[in-house]
């Protein structure tokens, strides 16, 4: 009987844990969203497209001039110009955080405690999907996972620069729409 209320207690620990740090990095997430100015760099992974840039590669995409940027650590960027953007996607994605450890204290709550614990061990990502005409006319693509709410604040610099709002497409679900039945 004592084995099963401290069992319960670890439970309940680990749950108040869990649910704390997570609004504490959806705070985190909030503030950084907000705290970006037209010209900054964006922390951001390249997940594959450009030229001279190793896949899943972090880094940070800025605008430079008429150029969007990604540089990789101090190593050269690689940019493109506006101009030659032909098609902007924006999307959401979302990913498990926690590792093995959590993979572990998911396995090892009774009654179907993990599915408690995985609900709340997500985070979620802007997708940024470029698609651009090279020197030689030819159609290459580029994406980009950035932190919540930066694709948008990103965008809105694009359309600042000059990129026809007619180029820009949401790929993030409309609330109410049924996917995939």
């Amino acid at each position: 009987m004592i084995d099963r209320s401290n069992q319960i207690e670890r439970i309940f620990v680990c749950l108040i844990l869990l649910c704390c740090s997570h609004n504490g990095l959806r705070a985190q997430e909030h503030s950084a969203a907000n705290t970006l100015t037209s010209g900054s760099t964006i922390p951001s992974t390249h997940i594959l497209g450009f030229e001279g840039i190793t896949n899943n590669a972090n880094g940070s995409l800025s605008l430079h001039g008429n150029a969007l940027q990604f540089q990789k650590g101090d190593g050269s960027p690689a940019q493109i110009s506006i101009d030659s953007i032909r098609n902007l996607a924006l999307g959401e994605d979302d990913r498990q955080v926690g590792g093995v450890p959590l993979t572990l204290t998911k396995a090892a709550i009774p009654f179907g405690g993990g599915r408690v614990v995985g609900a709340f061990s997500h985070k979620k990502y802007d997708t940024l999907t470029v698609e651009y005409l090279d020197s030689n006319g030819g159609l290459h693509g580029a994406i980009f996972l950035l932190d919540k709410g930066q694709a948008e604040v990103l965008r809105s610099e694009l359309v600042a620069k000059g990129l026809p709002a007619s180029r820009i497409e949401n790929d993030s679900p409309k609330p109410g729409t049924q996917e995939g039945k």
